[in-house]
């Protein structure tokens, strides 16, 4: 039986280069296939993306995947992306359609079309605390990691980790 795959959004993606764990993030839950969309990785630029072909390439632990939606699928890309960016639009529409799970920390756009299409989602906060359950890292290095992505200009919330309630228990 194919595993579950985890649908990477770019934002996640630059946390975790940004926090310099981006090795790591596939690990933390590694009962699931980890794969981003063709969509999503043409939105990566420079050292993120070479970072992220590296990785695909030497750890494996990753995969691009491409997206061609069939009809259905399609429609609702379309009509997704009148409102929101195409990456997390090819996202929402793949997972929708194709119950799997969505790693994106972009809220805004997807919380509201998640829970009324029942799509499981995790954040970067919900990755680093299951990083914590897992033994992956410590909540002094998930600390560090959330105050380094902050020292990088992406947005993540300034919390304690060790406080921090997932969006889903898993």
């Amino acid at each position: 039986m194919e595993k579950v795959k985890i649908v990477v959004d770019a934002d996640v993606i630059i946390h975790f280069s940004k926090g310099e764990r981006l090795y790591l993030l596939p690990d933390i839950l590694s009962e699931y296939d980890f794969v981003v969309l063709h969509i999503v990785r043409n939105e990566l630029l420079g050292p993120i993306r070479q970072e992220l072909d590296r990785q695909e390439t030497l750890l494996k632990n990753i995969t691009t995947i491409e997206f061609d939606p069939p009809g259905e699928m399609l429609h609702e890309y379309m009509a997704l992306t009148a409102a929101f960016g195409k990456g997390e639009s090819a996202c929402m529409a793949y997972c929708r359609f194709t119950n799997n799970v969505i790693g994106s920390s972009n809220l805004t756009d997807i919380k509201d079309y998640c829970h009324e299409h029942q799509i499981t989602y995790l954040t970067t906060l919900d990755f680093l605390y299951y990083a914590i359950q897992r033994g992956k890292m410590t909540i002094q290095e998930c600390n560090e990691f959330i105050q380094l992505v902050r020292s990088k200009d992406s947005k993540l919330p300034n919390i304690d980790i060790a406080q921090y309630i997932p969006s889903v228990q898993l």
